[in-house]
């Protein structure tokens, strides 16, 4: 009984330095016997059968990770017209040694996800423990009891190069072993809605096909309930809402599945007020997630050129977008600072460059800007460090041995989550540029992609930069002004509401001597800048070309 671990690499890695599960903190938790897990599933079998009786649909989640849970939650924290809990909600989740921790989690009440949405954890308490519409489970032939299958599993894309996102390749291992999971256990009536960002294609060319022969072997010849509908998690103070309280598009894969789809997700969501989309196909709804997330991608990697523009010829492209955004029509125009991070805007045009030729059987060479965009943003954060070597050198100072401080490691302002972000580029290659890194970051305790680094060395972005074993040891400074004593450098590299008024003149004192500060997201305006350059420190920004010019304005004893 049980999830087939040596189907996914990424465990069997895992497992390979860590055969016992633990938490986040290092608490270790026991995997359950077959005994137990016996016995766990014939109560919740029973428990789905009482939950039934009385009116209630059952919806197992797959996968408990940013999305799942809280979707899970949401599902479970739905009521009828009377005001009345109207499902129960199974969290399914894989018996892994990195994430078994999460089902004694989720069923103490306790979030398995770290949120700044205060919601977050007031939800899964009020469902798992209040309620009691919210439990979790290991145990995969719970799938036989739903009525609904919502699939949160991670799609993953993987990389070959750094700056070239044409080579890489979509790992499907998992994803497709839960579809064969679904396949064996659920019954035919069930729905089976795919939440997961996938490759354009994947609903009804590789999930239906392995649901369906697995139905056949069953002896069941009807197909598959498939529906697929991409969710717009905003990580942040407005996570819940982001799931449940935003618009939603849709698509299933026969009328059937598409009106279940549609009558499912107006009886958890908000649709009176934020209706559904409901497209024809699924494909439709595959490639509007990849769409809407690459043109995002693309209007970000539009700025790095003239980021460089404006260093390099005196322009402060912090006054140029103000001005710029006056006018109605642009208002929205973004600034990227040192690439963009996230689960999704990294690697959402990949699966659709990756899917055209090997889902979809084309040849040819279509895609331009999708994948230029993907590989401007992956690339972006190393210029910092240039940065950072040209204001030493100004300072008559080397890179090597120089102690840096990378103020936030999170992927945009005020979030704990550090996926993807510009700031592991920017530490990795001072690094290997010789430079002794301190880093903090208030919303976070750990940084999972340096301390998992030598887990699963072909995943983790080490492979792109030499001498990053020390990494796996790096601490977030929980105290920012006693991280920035003695240091040489301090990078900018974040939006956190805590560093966007520093006073210079406190920064100073807290270093103890000048030093070199590198903005990277436009967060200093020019009486600052001025203030550092007084009290003898270099000034560097992306897109801060003017600096020069407040420099010489102070030499030659002017205001400008």
């Amino acid at each position: 009984m049980g999830w087939n671990l040596g189907a996914n690499r990424f465990i069997v890695a895992s497992m390979k330095v860590q055969l016992k599960p633990v938490t986040p903190e290092g608490a270790v938790c026991a995997l359950p016997t077959p005994e137990e897990s016996q016995r766990e599933l014939d109560t919740l079998r029973e428990r789905a059968r009482l939950e039934k009786a009385a009116g209630r649909e059952v919806v197992v989640v797959v996968g408990l990770g940013f999305v799942g849970t809280v979707m899970a939650a949401v599902v479970a924290d739905a009521t009828d017209s009377a005001g009345k809990p109207a499902k129960f909600a199974i969290g399914l989740q894989r018996p892994s040694p990195k994430s078994y921790w999460k089902i004694p989690a989720l069923n103490r009440g306790e979030s398995p996800v770290t949120s700044e949405d205060p919601e977050v954890p007031r939800l899964i308490r009020r469902c798992a423990i209040e309620k009691k519409s919210l439990v979790a489970t290991h145990v995969e032939e719970i799938l036989s009891v739903a009525d609904v299958v919502v699939v949160d599993v991670q799609c993953d894309y993987a990389k070959k190069a750094l700056g070239n996102v044409k080579i890489g390749s979509v790992d499907m291992i998992a994803l497709e072993e839960t579809f064969a999971r679904i396949g064996e256990h659920v019954d035919p009536e069930a729905l089976i809605l795919i939440e997961t960002t996938v490759a354009p294609g994947t609903t009804e060319q590789i999930a239906f096909p392995i649901i369906k022969q697995a139905f056949e072997k069953r002896g069941i010849h009807a197909p598959p309930l498939l529906a697929h509908s991409y969710e717009r998690v905003m990580p942040g103070k407005n996570y819940v809402a982001s799931v449940r309280d935003f618009w939603r598009v849709c698509s299933g894969i026969n009328p059937e599945a598409r009106d279940r789809v549609v009558e499912f997700l107006s009886s958890v969501l908000n649709t009176k007020k934020y209706p559904l989309t409901v497209l024809d196909t699924p494909i439709e709804s595959e490639t509007a997630k990849i769409i809407e997330n690459s043109y995002r991608a693309v209007i970000l990697a539009f700025m790095d050129e003239w980021s460089l523009f404006a260093e390099r010829n005196g322009v402060d492209l912090k006054k140029v977008l103000e001005a710029i955004r006056v006018r109605p029509t642009h208002s929205n125009i973004l600034f990227p600072g040192p690439g963009v991070g996230g689960y999704c805007l990294p690697k959402d045009g990949g699966l659709g460059v990756w899917a055209y030729q090997h889902i979809l059987g084309w040849e040819d060479e279509i895609f331009r800007m999708t994948p230029l965009a993907v590989d401007i943003n992956d690339t972006r954060a190393l210029h910092v460090p240039q940065l950072v070597r040209d204001a030493l050198r100004n300072m008559g100072e080397p890179v090597a041995a120089a102690d840096v401080l990378v103020l936030g490691i999170s992927y945009r302002e005020d979030v704990g989550d550090s996926r993807y972000s510009g700031s592991e580029i920017i530490v990795r290659r001072l690094t290997e540029m010789g430079a002794k890194i301190r880093v903090h970051d208030p919303y976070m305790t750990q940084w999972p992609e340096f301390e998992t680094q030598e887990d699963v060395p072909e995943q983790t972005r080490a492979r792109f930069f030499s001498r990053q074993a020390g990494l796996k040891s790096l601490q977030i400074r929980q105290d920012m002004w006693a991280a920035m004593d003695g240091v040489k450098v301090i990078v900018l590299a974040v939006r956190h509401t805590p560093y966007l008024d520093m006073d210079p003149d406190r920064v100073f004192k807290a270093v103890g001597r000048p030093f070199a500060i590198i903005d990277c997201f436009l967060i200093l305006d020019d009486q600052r800048i001025r203030r550092y350059l007084e009290l003898g420190c270099e000034v560097k920004g992306l897109g801060r070309g003017h600096i020069k010019r407040i420099k010489e304005s102070i030499r030659k004893g002017t205001e400008e």
